[in-house]
């Protein structure tokens, strides 16, 4: 149990056992998901969090990968199939980089990307 679940369970009241925490790699890697084995990539940044009494010392490691899979710059025209100066959800699926982000990118929440919210996206 996670020293949040913890404390959450201590304010409502409700009597909870600790329980010491494990780990383990994630077993089952979702669809879509693109992974990279976290040993390889260099170590970016690393923090020790101080621990708790009873608890494991954690350290939290930033990894920058070996190499980016996915084409992350394109011409915008090339996926602006129907020539309306937008990219909507369905046209971002021609590039999967694009189309894992395109939520992300679509800060109006119109369903639909313009050249301001690709900026750093579309090839010069």
């Amino acid at each position: 149990m996670t020293r949040v679940a913890c404390l959450y369970a201590g304010f409502v009241g409700v009597a909870v056992a600790q329980v010491p925490a494990t780990t383990a790699p994630l077993r089952e890697v979702p669809a879509g998901v693109r992974t990279q084995s976290l040993s390889s990539g260099a170590v970016t940044h690393a923090v020790t969090l101080p621990p708790v009494a009873g608890e494991s010392t954690v350290t939290v490691r930033s990894v920058q990968p070996d190499s980016v899979v996915g084409q992350y710059r394109f011409r915008f025209e090339s996926l602006d199939v129907d020539g309306d100066g937008f990219i909507s959800r369905e046209e971002a699926q021609a590039n999967p980089a694009l189309a894992d982000e395109f939520t992300s990118l679509d800060t109006a929440r119109r369903g639909r990307l313009d050249r301001t919210q690709l900026q750093g996206w579309l090839v010069p």
